[in-house]
């Protein structure tokens, strides 16, 4: 059954931090109470979106206090497959990629202009709950952040809080199906009461990715979830990511090209702030229309 992300309905209290240092935050919002985005976002005739498109983003600028970071950022993101974010250190790839699901709310001094949506809904409505918006649009982090509970938890905690399961079987069912989905239950379904903090860093990643598909959101954010890992452990994410593609949208920022190459089927080239052009992987790779592109592509800068 396929899930509008923004259209999730979520009870009083029924909120979950996308990463540790914004526990405090989310808890607190989520007192307030969360409600459905589908019942505070008006879906006018404008807003229709195709369905080819998960991500339509118009004119995005953001700024650091007086800086600015990402300039007029204007792309379509498919639905069920890997777009990558590319380009050297400080281009804007992860704040664009954080716009998304508004991460950037949690530094005082952001401020972000322009339009975000998702299946046609602006994410930036000041009637957007961004707690209920961050649980529909999961992200994985560059490092691995379990949370400091058992194997069984860190998966559970989401549809527990949710209430996506009415008993224990079914929040034993999600876990399991949600394990297998990261490929990881193999290896850790004997020792799921012990902490998911003594994984290892490769299978600390899967369960992360296993924690944010455990609440069936269409769309996984993924900042740089190879880059301290091993090439054993690299290969097993790409893996897994190219095997999720077929029921989420996932957007990955990478600074390594052979990745972007192997995982994406849409790469988009970021440089300075400014989105430098995107579209199909393969054609960006052989073909690219920009030098800046086809420079950094070949090692000449970056």
């Amino acid at each position: 059954m396929t899930l509008n992300p923004l259209a999730f309905p979520l009870s009083k209290g029924h909120a979950m931090p996308t990463e540790n240092r914004d526990d405090t935050l989310a808890a607190s919002q989520a007192q307030g109470g969360a409600s459905s985005l589908a019942s505070v976002i008006p879906t006018g005739p404008g807003n229709a979106m195709s369905s080819d498109f998960k991500i339509r983003a118009r004119d995005v600028n953001v700024f650091y206090g007086d800086k600015q970071a990402l300039f007029d950022v204007s792309l379509d993101v498919p639905a069920k497959s890997v777009t990558a974010f590319i380009g050297p250190s400080g281009c804007g790839k992860s704040t664009f990629l954080r716009c998304i699901n508004r991460m950037n709310d949690t530094i005082p001094s952001a401020r972000v202009t322009g339009s975000i949506e998702i299946d046609g809904n602006d994410v930036n409505a000041k009637s957007v709950d961004p707690v209920v918006l961050r649980s529909r649009v999961g992200m994985v982090f560059q490092k691995p952040n379990p949370f400091p509970k058992t194997i069984f938890e860190n998966v559970a905690y989401g549809p527990r809080i949710h209430g996506l399961a009415t008993s224990k079987a079914e929040l034993e069912a999600i876990v399991e199906a949600s394990l297998k989905k990261a490929g990881l239950w193999a290896e850790v379904s004997d020792r799921l009461h012990q902490a998911g903090t003594g994984l290892s860093g490769g299978q600390q990643q899967r369960l992360v990715i296993a924690r944010a598909i455990a609440v069936s959101p269409e769309v996984i954010l993924m900042d740089e979830p190879c880059s301290a890992l091993d090439p054993i452990a690299t290969a097993r994410i790409e893996e897994l990511i190219d095997d999720l593609r077929n029921q989420f949208c996932i957007v990955i920022v990478t600074h390594s090209m052979a990745q972007a190459a192997r995982v994406s089927q849409k790469t988009a080239f970021f440089h300075l702030g400014k989105l430098v052009e995107s579209g199909p992987t393969e054609e960006m790779f052989t073909n690219p229309r920009d030098t800046r592109t086809q420079d950094y592509i070949t090692g000449r800068f970056g």
